[in-house]
């Protein structure tokens, strides 16, 4: 049995997390800001560059640290880098310091493919090696969280572990995935015939199953890891099979993909264009080939359980 620290534990993968550690008999620690979770030891606090950990990291082998500040609506640019930096950047390494204090042997730190960048070139998926490119202030923060965490650990010999996640997908997910659910299961035409431009998703029982590996794996401390579920799809074949999965019909007209990103960005949607109409896509084999690692579940499967949970909390 193992003490572990979940950071972040009231969100869509800490919540996940927990539970796999819980039914691998692990003495588990949960914070977050406000939700309890059974079986755990729960704290609540916010993450800041003054947070004090004391209390929470005595007897305790890892630190997965899932919390981060996600974008907040009403809120200028600068409002936002200012709170990105003290969440994310001075917030992770104030915690790992106090970790290190405490004795705890290893860090691991859910960052964001972001830190690559928004979109890739066809047929040339992003590696772990890359140049990081990131474009807002969010992965700008996950970036510069990354650095310092990597300069401390090198300082301090913590052992610290860096994975990079495309968008997560899985029963209970929220934002821009469940929105697409909702609008497939209504039958509502969507312009995206057209979109072959393959994107990675990484279903987060498959992201969960990595992290364990990471509490533990010897070749893992000192490297980032780049995941998905190794199958990468189009907008289209996504749409196509979220309606398949939900026993409806797809109407996807074929929108050419420069017009519609045209249009998107005039109606002030162009963030949203290029992650519907861009690519996307990672290259995990260094994960595979460093940790012996594969996903558990195939793309197919994550979907069918992710459709699944949607289509039965609908009913009830």
């Amino acid at each position: 049995m193992n003490k572990i620290l979940v950071t972040g534990s009231g969100g869509f993968v800490g919540k996940n997390l927990v539970h796999q550690l819980l039914q691998q008999r692990n003495e588990v620690i949960a914070h977050s800001r406000s939700v309890q979770l059974t079986g755990c030891e729960n704290v609540h606090s916010e993450i800041s560059s003054l947070t004090d950990w004391s209390g929470v990291l005595t007897d305790v082998d890892a630190v997965i640290h899932c919390a981060a500040r996600v974008h907040q609506m009403n809120e200028s640019q600068q409002e936002a880098k200012i709170l990105y930096h003290e969440v994310n950047v001075a917030g992770s390494l104030n915690l790992a310091k106090q970790a290190v204090e405490a004795g705890v042997k290893r860090f691991i730190f859910i960052s964001s493919i972001k830190v690559n960048g928004e979109w890739t070139n066809e047929s040339e998926p992003f590696t772990a090696d890359d140049m990081p490119h990131p474009q807002d202030a969010y992965g700008q923060s996950k970036y510069d969280a990354e650095c310092a965490l990597i300069e401390f650990a090198q300082q301090s010999g913590l052992e610290l572990v860096i994975i990079r996640p495309p968008l997560v997908y899985g029963p209970g997910v929220k934002a821009n995935f469940l929105s697409m659910m909702k609008v497939v299961a209504k039958g509502v035409p969507l312009p995206f015939g057209a979109i072959k431009s393959l994107r990675s998703f990484v279903y987060v029982e498959n992201l969960v199953n990595l992290i364990l590996v990471c509490c533990e794996h010897t070749k893992a401390p000192g490297k980032i890891f780049l995941i998905s579920d190794d199958e990468d799809i189009s907008i289209r074949e996504l749409l196509r099979q979220l309606a398949q999965l939900s026993g409806k019909k797809s109407y996807l007209l074929p929108i050419p993909k420069f017009l519609l990103i045209s249009l998107l960005t005039l109606i002030g949607k162009k963030a949203a264009a290029q992650r519907l109409c861009q690519p996307l896509q990672l290259d995990i084999q260094e994960t595979k080939d460093i940790l012996g690692w594969e996903p558990k579940y195939s793309l197919r499967e994550g979907l069918e359980k992710t459709v699944d949970s949607y289509l039965n909390d609908v009913k009830d």
